[in-house]
């Protein structure tokens, strides 16, 4: 199996606008309007932080039809005051199926998705929440091409770091090691019954900039 690579990082909120203004607040610059994913009634706006690497903030669309499932990235548990925050991210690889089988930890089925004429293939956990108490990623296959973060608007974003801090970092390591991920993540101890904590370290035209998960 070819290395897994970082494709997007994923910030969650109550809706588009409040995501954007933390985006914006966070790191001086707007996320530029996504689409919609009619299977999960959700919708995002994107931020490019390389030629295959992108920041999606995403929320539930208020106009569109519930899912009959549970929406991704644990969306139907955010409250309409919650902060938004960065709550998940995808790693992409040219053959999902061959990830999945070789992964340490389960990662979820494997489910078709599709954004406008974008199509694409990902890992999903029945109750929609990522994997080792939310710090786990996702698994990503595109089926189109060239990747959609070629297309989104240069504005000097690029990702220095990704740290995940975890009760249980060994089983971190392996996930990660399982996948041969090749990206600047790296993986710490966090406190025994503390939650899981994602943190990127962001590289701005205002200089390196943070954006984390919820405490």
């Amino acid at each position: 199996m070819s290395p897994c690579r970082l494709d997007h990082l994923v910030v969650t909120a109550p809706s588009l606008d409040a995501g954007a203004a933390w985006v914006r607040q966070a790191l001086g610059v707007s996320p530029q309007p996504g689409g919609e994913h009619p299977r999960m009634g959700t919708h995002n706006r994107l931020l490019r932080l390389g030629d295959e690497l992108y920041l999606e903030v995403i929320a539930i669309n208020p106009a569109a039809p519930a899912p009959t499932r549970p929406r991704w990235f644990a969306l139907d548990r955010l409250g309409s005051d919650a902060a938004p925050a960065l709550s998940a991210w995808v790693v992409r690889t040219s053959n999902i199926q061959a990830a999945v089988s070789v992964c340490s930890e389960p990662l979820g089925a494997v489910e078709a998705m599709s954004r406008g004429a974008l199509d694409w293939f990902i890992t999903l956990s029945a109750d929609g929440s990522a994997p080792l108490g939310g710090i786990g990623p996702a698994l990503i296959e595109w089926r189109t091409a060239p990747h959609p973060a070629s297309k989104l608007q240069e504005q000097g974003l690029s990702l220095a770091k990704l740290k995940l801090a975890h009760p249980e970092p060994e089983r971190v390591s392996r996930l990660l090691m399982s996948l041969r991920l090749d990206a600047p993540v790296t993986v710490s101890a966090a406190a025994r019954g503390s939650k899981p904590r994602l943190v990127a370290r962001i590289n701005t035209p205002h200089g390196l900039q943070v954006l984390s998960s919820a405490l």
